[in-house]
């Protein structure tokens, strides 16, 4: 939740920075992709940090280290200056994500692990909630600059929380195993490439909402700031109702007796379909487009739960850490190249390709997955090695 707030707190003010900071739609799309670069590079150290020193450690180093991101980018001057900071946050944001599959493959058997994916990945729709209300009511009564720091303050009350609260479970092996899987074992693995590409074209479309939505509804809709504040929550709200359904129908078809493979195809199929109403946005009414945008957030985060709980099915726990950080990589590297096109393409041409694109890149996405990825693989227990 506090990371997605963080990651939300510019987006949600873009429409002021962008005036203040004399931005372009390419410039902020620059500044965007600054933090995608971020978390692109980022997202391997933090899963071996994950998989060599464990969660309690690696989580407090990553919340103190992008709080500290956070709380600098009050003081920029400049977009320069704020894509920079942005960089820096990038670089450990990423750890939530390798931090937190991480514990769910630890602490949760197979058939939990999709619901458990689902409410933890359910956080960071709760943060992004929260983050128009609260940032704009910031902004509005002590300032921009205000908005970045009070996010900041959070990540370190949390991450001394985790500290004092967390304790590994007792299987020092999990943690000892992890440099038995070597990351070039993992890079030979076609359902290690297969998870990549589905996630590299999977990402960018709800970083789009998350990032885009407020300068959509701001230029295109002609909403103030306040009409923003007070309605971009809903569409994030149903997100994260749909990361917990997500979770709940993959459990609910495991103790039907679906395998992991069946279990996975219906699931992804059916939400990566939905996204396709991405499509209409551009053509309808602002009510309407409201309605399928929230579907379409919706279906994403459901698809993405299990998404996730691939990387479970496909890895053993010795190297879902790294195997999370590969993923982000890809996704990282999408999420670099998609605001820079979001930018270019807004600014000659309009929003209509860029919703286009994102109604068709998570079935692309699913499609390569289950091309790519064999049907035994995911049949497999997650607790066993990786084939040589």
């Amino acid at each position: 939740m506090i990371n997605f707030i963080d990651r939300q707190t510019v987006s949600v003010l873009a429409p002021i920075i962008r005036q203040f900071f004399h931005l372009s739609n390419e410039a902020y799309g620059n500044v965007v992709a600054a933090f995608q670069f971020g978390m692109m590079s980022g997202e391997l150290p933090m899963g071996w940090v994950m998989d060599r020193w464990g969660c309690r450690l690696g989580l407090t180093l990553a919340v103190c280290w992008w709080s500290a991101a956070t709380g600098a980018q009050a003081f920029v001057r400049s977009g320069t200056q704020l894509g920079l900071s942005r960089f820096w946050m990038g670089t450990s944001e990423c750890g939530n994500y390798s931090g937190g599959m991480k514990v769910v493959s630890q602490f949760f058997p197979v058939k939990e692990r999709t619901l458990a994916v689902g409410i933890f990945n359910s956080g960071s729709i709760v943060g992004a909630v929260l983050a128009p209300p609260l940032v704009v009511f910031l902004a509005h009564r002590y300032g921009f600059r205000a908005a970045f720091l009070f996010p900041a303050s959070l990540g370190v009350v949390w991450a001394i929380a985790w500290w004092f609260t967390y304790r590994t479970l007792p299987a020092p092996a999990i943690e000892q195993s992890s440099s038995e899987v070597p990351l070039s074992t993992l890079l030979s693995q076609a359902h290690a490439w297969a998870i990549m590409l589905c996630r590299f074209f999977v990402g960018p479309v709800v970083q789009f909402y998350w990032y885009w939505l407020p300068s959509y509804l701001y230029s295109a809709r002609h909403m103030s700031m306040l009409q923003i504040g007070a309605l971009s929550w809903i569409p994030y709200f149903l997100g994260g109702i749909g990361g917990v359904a997500g979770g709940w129908a993959a459990a609910s078809l495991h103790k039907s007796g679906a395998s992991n493979y069946r279990v996975r195809t219906v699931t992804m199929y059916s939400s990566a379909a939905l996204c396709l109403a991405s499509l209409a946005v551009p053509f309808v009414g602002t009510l309407v487009a409201f309605a399928a945008i929230s579907l379409v957030i919706f279906a994403h985060n459901f698809l993405s739960a299990n998404m996730y709980g691939c990387i479970t099915d496909l890895f053993p726990e010795s190297a879902v850490g790294r195997a999370t950080g590969l993923t982000g990589v890809a996704s990282g590297l999408s999420g670099l190249l998609f605001p820079l096109l979001t930018g270019f393409l807004v600014d000659r041409i309009s929003y209509k390709p860029v919703f286009a694109l994102a109604a068709m890149m998570p079935l692309l996405g699913t499609v390569i997955l289950f091309i790519l990825a064999r049907k035994r693989r995911f049949n497999e227990s997650s607790h066993s090695a990786l084939p040589a």
